[in-house]
């Protein structure tokens, strides 16, 4: 069988018998298409069934390197890879096609976009006027307590809701907070007068404040849901014209770029957002070259700063 008779029939069966929707069966006969239309160029003729067994991984990646110079993002080829595969499963289950070329092939992997940074207009108003969104006292001071916390210490939000009631900061002086991040790795991040007071201000209305307690509770005196905050944030941000990447982690990304934009060093930020890497804080806090080229020439010796 020719390889588009075998692309045929994988889509009639993806389509009849798996009940994939119309949308999944259009991609990936896009996408085996364009496999096939490459093996024909790359093979010189038309492949069939003994072709595609006899594939080796360097002609796939071939393949893979010919859409990533099209301009094809790692997502792209890792969705069109995932498409091949099945194609391949299929015609093993078939026509008992053994190819093990696909197996040692690594998917591309796919960078996960990184949230925008809000004005800090915007992230003050979310820490000063969340509390609008309920009409309940402790409610509001709980809200407050949390926004604030993501925004003044750069916090992932299951950190922030990982926190017990013992791991507040005092009211008063110039305590730090301990906090657990990925990896169980821990860090010590200062604590901003404003965060301090907004949390001892929940504490004041917390129904169980013994250091054993969730510092951050839901309605029914469970751990507060992220779920919950989350929802809590999309409602404001509609109701107060914010922009639609006003998110939690949105606070945390803000924490780091203005600090960024303040003159902090990168290392600096490293360590207060818990990044293994410094690398990883580049891409975070979407640091571009001119300013990395700015903040090496006003630090370094021999920068003429």
């Amino acid at each position: 069988m020719t390889g588009e008779a075998l692309r045929t029939a994988f889509l009639d069966w993806l389509g009849n018998e798996r009940r994939a929707s119309p949308l999944t069966v259009e991609a990936y006969a896009t996408d085996t298409a364009g496999f096939l239309g490459f093996l024909t160029r790359h093979l010189g003729a038309e492949p069939d069934l003994a072709a595609l067994a006899a594939l080796r991984p360097a002609d796939l990646r071939a393949w893979l390197a010919e859409m990533a110079a099209a301009g094809a993002v790692n997502a792209t080829r890792a969705r069109h890879l995932s498409a091949v595969r099945s194609f391949f499963r299929f015609l093993a289950r078939r026509h008992g096609l053994d190819n093990a070329s696909l197996k040692l092939l690594s998917a591309p992997r796919a960078h996960p976009p990184v949230p925008r940074a809000l004005s800090p207009k915007h992230a003050r108003a979310i820490t000063t006027d969340i509390a609008e969104m309920s009409n309940r006292t402790a409610i509001q001071a709980r809200d407050t307590a949390l926004f604030t916390l993501l925004y003044g210490c750069g916090l992932r939000i299951a950190e922030a809701l990982a926190l017990d009631v013992r791991d507040a900061p005092p009211p008063g002086g110039t305590g730090a907070l301990r906090v657990v991040g990925k990896g169980a790795k821990e860090r010590i991040v200062p604590v901003l007068p404003a965060v301090r007071e907004a949390i001892a201000g929940w504490l004041r209305h917390h129904p169980d404040p013994s250091p054993a307690s969730p510092l951050f509770l839901g309605a029914r005196g469970k751990r507060l849901d992220a779920a919950v905050a989350q929802r809590t944030l999309r409602e404001f941000r509609r109701l107060n014209g914010l922009p639609e990447h006003a998110t939690p982690h949105a606070l945390r990304h803000s924490f780091a770029t203005h600090l960024l934009a303040g003159g902090a060093d990168l290392r600096s930020i490293q360590d207060l957002l818990g990044h293994a890497s410094l690398s990883t804080t580049q891409r975070y806090t979407a640091v571009d070259e001119a300013k990395l080229l700015d903040v090496w020439r006003r630090a370094h010796p021999r920068g003429g700063g």
